[in-house]
């Protein structure tokens, strides 16, 4: 393909993910600023859920002391695995498809509530992490650490970091959502690899705080105009 048809086919792909987003999101956003929506996201109770693990495991580490370089290992490696962790939950958890065992049919309300954010990527509330799940995920790796670490430090340490992971997680895909629009090329390129999920294809573009990253290693990172628009992107598990 020559630069000119390159050129054309990515214009081509930009006008037709417009459409669709234009279609499937109604009127033209209102303009907002970032401390505008920025107030607007402790609105939620998520948010203030995890600054509160956050804190509390800042001010407890803090007062434990005893600060070690070994303290950084599970942070880094965190960070490090964070798409991929991101890229895991969003494909087998949040879109988990119904099965049933036995007569009993397995779902979650992660699942439920995604399926939920997918039909309207517009609904707020449907953006952030249902607060029961998020007490038992905070529940659950906060005892795991506890118990997994040799060291208390470490377990804070870790735990903390779980936390400031999860706000930025969770402030990222709101902003998306939100009606502020990008304006540093990093966000943008968040922003649209996100967009391109909700209004382009659902199977690809899992990643939520990076674009790029996990989608190319997964091989979920194609080429936009090469994805034919999924009709169903808001009906999640529905037969074509």
């Amino acid at each position: 393909m020559s630069p000119a048809d390159k050129s054309a086919a990515e214009r081509a792909a930009r006008d037709r993910l417009a459409a669709d987003e234009a279609a499937a999101t109604g009127p033209a956003r209102t303009a907002v600023t970032l401390g505008q929506i920025f107030r607007r996201f402790w609105r939620h109770p998520s948010p203030w859920m995890i600054l509160f693990v956050l804190a509390a495991a800042l001010a407890w580490r803090i007062a434990e002391g005893g600060w070690a370089l070994a303290d950084l290992r599970a942070p880094a490696l965190l960070v490090a695995a964070f798409p991929v962790l991101e890229w895991v939950v969003h494909v087998f958890v949040l879109h988990w498809r119904p099965r049933t065992f036995a007569g009993l049919t397995v779902d979650t309300e992660l699942a439920r509530d995604h399926r939920r954010h997918h039909a309207d990527p517009r609904d707020v509330p449907l953006v952030f992490i249902p607060w029961r799940s998020l007490s038992l995920v905070i529940a659950a790796y906060t005892t795991v650490a506890l118990l997994a670490f040799p060291r208390l430090g470490e377990a804070l340490t870790f735990i903390l970091s779980v936390a400031a992971v999860g706000l930025l997680y969770e402030w990222t895909h709101y902003a998306i959502h939100s009606d502020y629009r990008p304006r540093s090329r990093p966000y943008r390129a968040v922003w649209r690899n996100h967009r391109l999920h909700h209004y382009k294809n659902e199977h690809y573009w899992f990643t939520v705080t990076t674009a790029g990253t996990a989608d190319r290693l997964l091989r979920t990172y194609p080429d936009p105009a090469t994805v034919p628009t999924s009709a169903t992107a808001r009906n999640l598990h529905a037969s074509t």
